[in-house]
């Protein structure tokens, strides 16, 4: 049977310099650490390396986590950061991404295609926002971030991240919307 490290305990086996405990935290949050990349830059080799410049980095900083508390919060917020850097640093242009689909519940086959549909067509739309606005969106809606943060990290106005929340806004009812009306209606059907 395998043991299952907390957090504490990984940070601990961290800190005592132990080989055994990076490749413990990067088998357990690569994957993770890579989606959250990957949702900012969708270009899967990009989001791997970023994952592994972070667990990099947290090798070099292992004498100086006495403060972290939830080792998953804080590789998630370095992941976010780098690809934050990355994108200020390379003016990177992005390429489409896989979608996510929406999950339900006990929604029967049906509803569960129309849902992926509907998933796939927001998707879609986030991909097609203009580069700027779709960061920003990203970083608000998926990111959770203020837009105080999004305006600190890219390092532009708070008033210029609520013009382009709202121009993502804008631009996604735009072309969702006759597709939500379809939907709702064949759902009352």
């Amino acid at each position: 049977m395998q043991h299952h490290y907390t957090d504490k305990e990984l940070l601990e086996l961290l800190e005592k310099d132990d080989e055994l405990a990076i490749s413990l935290i990067f088998r357990t949050y690569y994957r993770y650490l890579c989606r959250v990349a990957y949702r900012i830059i969708p270009d899967s080799n990009t989001a791997e390396d970023l994952s592994q410049e972070v667990f990099f980095e947290l090798w070099r900083r292992k004498g100086q986590l006495q403060a972290v508390t939830s080792l998953k919060a804080y590789l998630r917020r370095a992941a976010v950061n780098r690809a934050l850097n990355f994108i200020r640093d390379q003016k990177v242009k992005f390429a489409d991404e896989q979608p996510q689909p929406l999950q339900s519940g006990g929604a029967n086959a049906g509803q569960q295609m129309e849902a992926d549909e509907l998933q796939q067509r927001i998707d879609e739309a986030i991909d097609r926002l203009p580069e700027r606005c779709r960061i920003v969106f990203v970083l608000s809606r998926f990111e959770d971030m203020s837009y105080q943060q999004i305006a600190d990290s890219l390092d532009i106005s708070v008033k210029t991240v609520e013009n382009q929340i709202s121009k993502a806004l804008r631009l996604l009812r735009e072309a969702i919307g006759p597709f939500l009306g379809l939907w709702a209606a064949l759902a009352l059907i």
